[in-house]
């Protein structure tokens, strides 16, 4: 299949994340962007870690009430941080973005980012994982990252292509691009069987 062939579809991403909008562009796909209503992000306790992003990647889907068009592609997703078993999100203020930030440090711990694709007939979801290997950090490399970049709409209260990245990461098994936030070659990957089931 083409790139030409997903560009027939009308892509709708729906995230305000300026890194996904970013990684969609780099694709080279055609689409539009759109803001959902509050989303609960909440999950049951007892969903195992590969399943808390896609629960919560549904729910957003699920929140979008417009209707759908023959050739609708709806995606939308969800990551989050996996370290120590425990689920890091976003962080709710600078004390837990610390907490986050020096749990990572000198440690290794897995990127998973959950996505799913709708359309008016059908729903197709999946989860990609990273792992992620950083150096120990300093308490001023926390302090100075948290108060020069204010990562409290990130996951794990760091973004990978920040200074935070530049100075911490020792190596990444995996995708790049989904601790990012968006898994790319997997997601053009997922597009392509979608459409093609649809034809």
């Amino acid at each position: 299949m083409l790139i030409d062939d997903i560009k027939k579809y009308n892509i709708i991403l729906a995230s305000q994340s300026p890194r996904r909008v970013e990684l969609m562009h780099g694709l080279g796909l055609n689409f539009t962007q759109v803001k959902l209503s509050d989303v609960d992000e909440s999950y049951p306790d007892d969903l195992h870690k590969n399943e808390i992003p896609v629960h919560v990647a549904q729910k957003k889907s699920d929140s979008y009430t417009k209707k759908f068009n023959d050739n609708d592609i709806l995606i939308t997703v969800d990551t989050i941080v996996w370290c120590n078993g425990e689920m890091f999100g976003k962080p709710k203020d600078k004390n837990d973005a610390f907490r986050m930030l020096k749990a990572i440090s000198n440690n290794t711990h897995e990127v998973l980012t959950g996505v799913c694709l709708r359309s008016a007939t059908k729903t197709r979801e999946f989860v990609v994982t990273s792992t992620v290997h950083f150096k120990s950090l300093t308490t001023d490399e926390i302090d100075f990252y948290i108060d020069n970049y204010q990562p409290y709409d990130k996951a794990g209260a760091y973004g990978i292509q920040e200074w935070i990245g530049f100075i911490g990461l020792t190596k990444i098994e995996g995708s790049y691009f989904n601790v990012m936030g968006l898994p790319t070659q997997n997601l053009y990957q997922e597009l392509e069987n979608f459409i093609s089931d649809n034809e």
